[in-house]
């Protein structure tokens, strides 16, 4: 098997649901061990969240899971007990990477915090992913998506002019500003602790990480140029950045350069309206460009975009969008095989493009609710009689039936 550039990489992932399991799935897709560290009950919630995979054992049967837990292993610790901290401890001292999403203070006051985890491996890179930070005013509130971006300013961009802020379709403060920033202060620490042999302790908030992503709009607003929904560059301010109702669905036209917007008007036969790429909604120029755009259905557009190079192309619905030529020629939809299951379960590629070590999808099927218990505690120094003390007591768990 080709190695991969994240081999050798050892992550103990004590988060669940999407912000953390999405960080850790990148860092496994690239080759990282990853072992997710999951409760003595039900585990991470998404094992039972819907559409299921027909045939699949109970404990890793949903859609979900198993796309976000691909080449991941599982072990079943009560942090509660002892014992439970003890084998994380264990684990820990063994591992490159800790990645966790409890709300601030939750791992110190269970006595396997930062400063625990630092003396006794001092290479360890522990990042926390969380709504608000480690520190200010809101570190202990919970939240989840939509909080985050209205209290970032990110929601308030989302709309049209004068109407009511809309959710995006797409979580970006858990994807954008808690799992990829993630992954970025991962790979940075562990090169500082390549060089140094020293660890740190990396914090993630998700509205912190989400901010950033308003760089433009904030590099205006903090010179005291109000940004409203509707009324800037790219929310719609002008006629030729902006989707448009067509025949049978909608296209985007996002020809901000003039060549762009030249080459469209020049398409269309309209060469008059090349002076007026910057004018308003609302405008005579903008209701000409609106009939025109009525003129012809999403494959017209299409071909007109890849013939005209305007910066136009359809508004596919997501299904049409992964049936497309350029998410089956990008390998942007996968099949991954799962015990079990009666047919394979459909999931996303992996998103960065390695040109010598490119990720590998395959290497594990989504893993069991504790099925590695007693393999990752072997690994870790435990021995048997220890082990089979801490199934008995209920400090670790293993795959049922």
């Amino acid at each position: 098997m080709a190695s991969l550039p994240l081999d050798g990489v050892r992550v103990l992932d004590l988060s669940r649901l999407l912000p953390g399991p999405f960080a850790s799935l990148l860092l496994a897709d690239l080759g990282a061990d990853v072992v997710k560290v999951e409760d003595t009950g039900a585990g991470d919630y998404v094992r039972m969240q819907p559409p299921y995979v027909d045939g699949a054992e109970e404990s890793a049967k949903s859609a979900v899971f198993v796309a976000l837990n691909r080449n991941k292993r599982s072990v079943r610790l009560d942090l509660k007990q002892a014992d439970g901290r003890e084998a994380l401890l264990a684990l820990a001292d063994g591992a490159d990477v800790l990645l966790e999403s409890f709300r601030p203070g939750v791992l110190d006051r269970l006595g396997v915090g930062f400063s625990v985890l630092h003396e006794r491996n001092p290479r360890l890179v522990h990042c926390a992913i969380s709504g608000f930070g480690q520190t200010g005013p809101l570190r202990d509130r919970p939240g989840h998506d939509m909080n985050y971006l209205g209290l970032n300013g990110v929601l308030a961009l989302n709309g049209v002019r004068g109407g009511e802020p809309v959710n995006g379709g797409v979580q970006v403060a858990d994807i954008g500003g808690g799992a990829q920033m993630a992954v970025i202060g991962i790979l940075a620490a562990l090169r500082h602790a390549e060089r140094t042999g020293e660890g740190q302790f990396v914090d993630v908030s998700m509205t912190d990480g989400a901010l950033s992503w308003t760089a433009m709009d904030a590099a205006a607003a903090l010179r005291g140029q109000p940004q409203r929904r509707g009324e800037t560059l790219l929310t719609g301010a002008h006629l030729c950045y902006r989707p448009y109702a067509c025949a049978d669905g909608y296209i985007t036209i996002g020809a901000l350069e003039p060549k762009f917007w030249r080459a469209f008007c020049e398409g269309v036969g309209r060469e008059d309206l090349i002076p007026r790429q910057f004018d308003p909604p609302g405008s005579d120029a903008h209701r000409e460009v609106e009939a025109i755009a009525r003129g012809r259905t999403r494959k017209e557009w299409e071909a007109f975009g890849a013939e005209r190079d305007a910066c136009l192309e359809p508004v596919w619905e997501l299904e049409e969008a992964l049936a497309s030529d350029l998410v089956r020629e990008r390998e942007m939809v996968v099949e991954l095989q799962q015990p079990g299951a009666t047919e394979p379960v459909r999931a996303l590629g992996v998103p960065i493009k390695l040109s010598a070590t490119p990720g590998d999808v395959h290497r594990r099927p989504a893993p069991g609710l504790g099925e590695h218990t007693e393999e990752v505690l072997r690994e870790a120094g435990l021995d048997d009689g220890r082990i089979a003390a801490m199934l008995a007591s209920g400090a670790a768990l293993r795959l049922e039936g």
